[in-house]
């Protein structure tokens, strides 16, 4: 079954909202703001997506992805996050540029030389933003990890990935001096703004938002 680039585009959108949502469906105005997509033009591509069994579709009914549907999301997503790693590793840009490319190299059709890309990086579990990479088989570490705003405790944490991909967003982490992989040490939570005061890898301490804590991810051990 042939897929275009845009339909592919939207699996993918599908599965991501369906991932960080409460409920398995995703609504078609949600769609429509995450793609920036008219209504109308969702509503045809959901059509499309259903006559090739890819999704679960009613109208004015949130939509899920099939068994099918999800599969091929899950190929998606998998190539993007290898481009990834392989882009900021071995061409050395740099994690707020990786991700407008990688969504070109996404849609190259060959199995082949994704395994290849796979074997060639050693096999990562994680992207640059620390997002998981779904392996051959389809499955996906499931690390245990909290955001930073859910954490009122002081203690010494480790920073493991973003809820937030946004160029800006990821900027602003490297201008503070933060990366993947960065021990967090909290001295002190604002109850009032919700802001911390932190210290990145014993550097001298600095204040970030809550907004800015409530998008880094923080690993919880067992």
């Amino acid at each position: 079954m042939e897929i275009s680039s845009t339909e592919e585009n939207y699996l993918k959108a599908i599965y991501a909202l369906q991932s960080s949502g409460d409920k398995p469906g995703v609504s078609t105005s949600s769609l429509s703001e995450h793609l920036n997509n008219k209504a109308a033009s969702v509503t045809d591509m959901l059509k499309r997506l259903s006559d090739k069994k890819l999704i679960h579709y009613k109208k004015y009914k949130a939509v899920s992805l099939t068994k099918q549907g999800e599969k091929l999301a899950i190929a998606i997503v998998r190539k993007h996050r290898l481009w990834e790693v392989f882009l900021m590793e071995k061409l050395n840009f740099k994690w707020d540029e990786v991700h407008e490319i990688a969504e070109q190299l996404e849609h190259i059709k060959s199995d082949e030389l994704i395994e290849r890309l796979d074997g060639f990086l050693g096999q990562p579990k994680y992207d640059p933003h620390g997002d998981p990479i779904p392996n051959a088989k389809g499955v996906l570490p499931k690390p245990k990890t909290s955001a930073l705003s859910k954490i009122q405790n002081k203690g010494l944490y480790i920073f493991v990935g973003v809820n937030e991909h946004h160029v800006d967003f990821l900027r602003h982490l490297t201008s503070i001096g933060l990366k993947i992989g960065d021990q967090i040490k909290i001295e002190e939570h604002n109850s009032y703004d919700g802001s911390y005061l932190i210290r990145i890898n014993k550097k001298p301490g600095q204040y970030i938002s809550h907004k800015v804590a409530s998008n880094l991810l923080i690993e919880i051990k067992s």
